[in-house]
């Protein structure tokens, strides 16, 4: 099998017959007092953490029987909240609903989410996973696999924090385990920020202390995905020196920028040099449970008249979908790139349509002609399904390098050692060394590198966060002719939760 796909429920992986390795075993009944005993049965229960670092459609039944969806995965995933909103992406009124909500953007429909499309129900995971990092700790397994398996569990609730935080600010979660199950889980008040932001990076710390390099299953997490999130941890609460002393302790750990940007994004070369962490992706997954993870992207990018591989018969694009990408760029985007930029192919500003019988229609859809947007191509269109196998890089070493230029930056100005960071993105991509206006001040090149994190990293769930981070949300969206919202880029408490007693978002 190509890999080991992780991303499973506990409960699947005992019950079913799982895929990629991880092979079924019949436990009989099962209960506390004969599960989790071995090491191995350890290992089966921490690998439950993956189940929310998926592309599905979303997890079904798990804590408190609340279904939801998952922050790599299609509908109200990290693109969904951080990149479609912003001025990258072009706004998609057709289906109305969250998608015309988000690309607009105006975040008031989430004020009405119920817990299937709440992201605030992670909190419960929270709780979760604080239950579960005690049964490890209290086991009587090798402390080697306790640390490890701990690491693991401690990167999940990091991370989930982590992106809570970057929606909503503080969240009220439980991370003592011996108040699960009183009293306090009714209490929604939200934490000093200090508090919540000192629970994740002492998370993100154990983990990238105990977790390997290179695991031995491709998948799961490893020091330097708990090192990259901890830098981007440090540097959204603008803590720039232990950004810097953090992103400088990926360096080591033998990364290196591939030659050909676009390799990234292909099955062929999804295992790479550059490539810190990702979601594993299967081509014959549909975004079932039972399956592993989904690529739908290039489904939800191209036309339903582009002339790709989508297909069930003679090349073209069955099935009577019919939208123009529901995930289009803007063109104002486009324009900022230099027109020698290799990562600028990966956005088509032209394509020769086929009609719905599958031969050519005479004719070339461009922007003169009414295209809404470039076409967003970063996964391209390989396999002849809708679900794709191209893993979905999460942590790239060129965040990593960009990330240590703003930290420095930020204290020091655009030094030397700060610039050839930027270079050396920029020489990939095939353009131009960063100098002129753009060096002349901390301003100044604050500003360059926002701009060159898009151009790298658009499509990959950070742009939100960037600009919201920089101060740029609400001058970034008016360019692109984006309202900004009274929220600052933050999103709505929706009101069953205010009914609760949880706090509104500052700003709604």
């Amino acid at each position: 099998m190509k890999k080991i796909i992780l991303f499973v429920t506990i409960f699947s992986a005992l019950f079913s017959s799982c895929k990629k390795g991880l092979d079924a075993k019949i436990y009989g009944s099962l209960n506390p007092t004969n599960f989790p005993k071995t090491e191995a049965d350890f290992n089966l229960l921490t690998t439950g953490v993956y189940k929310l670092f998926g592309s599905k459609w979303g997890y079904y039944g798990d804590v408190g029987g609340v279904n939801g969806n998952l922050f790599f995965g299609l509908e109200f995933s990290n693109l969904f909240l951080n990149d479609y909103p912003t001025d990258l992406i072009a706004h998609f009124p057709n289906w109305g609903g969250f998608f015309d909500g988000f690309s607009k953007p105006d975040f008031n429909f989430m004020k009405t989410l119920g817990s299937d499309r709440n992201h605030l129900e992670k909190i419960r995971f929270i709780s979760k996973y604080t239950k579960m990092i005690a049964d490890i700790e209290k086991s009587v397994i090798s402390e080697a696999a306790k640390k490890q398996f701990v690491a693991e569990v401690k990167t999940a609730r990091g991370i989930i924090m982590y992106y809570l935080l970057t929606m909503y600010g503080p969240v009220p979660v439980i991370t003592d385990v011996a108040k699960i199950g009183t009293a306090a889980e009714k209490d929604l008040t939200k934490p000093a920020r200090a508090v919540y932001t000192a629970i994740i990076a002492s998370d993100l710390r154990f983990a990238a202390d105990n977790l390997p390099v290179n695991p031995d299953d491709y998948g799961r997490f490893n020091k330097g995905c708990a090192l990259t999130y901890l830098t981007r941890l440090y540097l959204n609460e603008k803590d720039w020196q232990k950004a810097e002393l953090t992103a400088r302790e990926i360096l080591p750990l033998g990364y290196s920028l591939v030659n050909d940007y676009t390799s990234l994004f292909k099955t062929v070369s999804e295992k790479n040099s550059e490539t810190i962490w990702a979601v594993t992706c299967d081509p014959t997954a549909d975004g079932s449970q039972q399956l592993g993870n989904m690529n739908a992207w290039s489904y939800y990018c191209f036309p339903t008249d582009f002339p790709g591989n989508i297909t069930s018969v003679g090349g073209r694009r069955t099935g009577g979908w019919a939208w123009p990408g529901a995930f289009t760029g803007t063109w104002s985007f486009y324009d900022s790139f230099d027109p020698l930029d290799k990562r600028r192919t990966l956005l088509l500003n032209r394509y020769d349509a086929v009609n719905s019988s599958g031969f050519p229609a005479g004719y070339s859809i461009t922007r003169a002609g009414g295209m809404r947007g470039p076409i967003i191509a970063k996964y391209p269109d390989e396999d002849p399904t809708a679900f794709s196998g191209n893993d979905i890089p999460v942590c790239r070493y060129a965040d990593v390098k960009l990330m240590l230029a703003e930290a420095i930056n930020e204290q020091a100005g655009p030094g030397s050692e700060a610039q050839g960071l930027i270079n050396d993105v920029c020489r990939r991509a095939g353009i131009v060394n960063i100098g002129g206006a753009d060096i002349a001040s901390k301003d100044a090149f604050r500003d360059a590198i926002l701009r060159e994190r898009g151009w790298e990293l658009f499509f990959e769930g950070q742009r939100r966060i960037d600009l919201v981070r920089m101060g740029k949300w609400t001058q970034a969206l008016t360019a692109a002719g984006k309202p900004a919202g009274t929220g600052a880029g933050l999103f709505p408490v929706p009101q069953y939760m205010l009914d609760l007693g949880m706090a509104q978002t500052p700003g709604y």
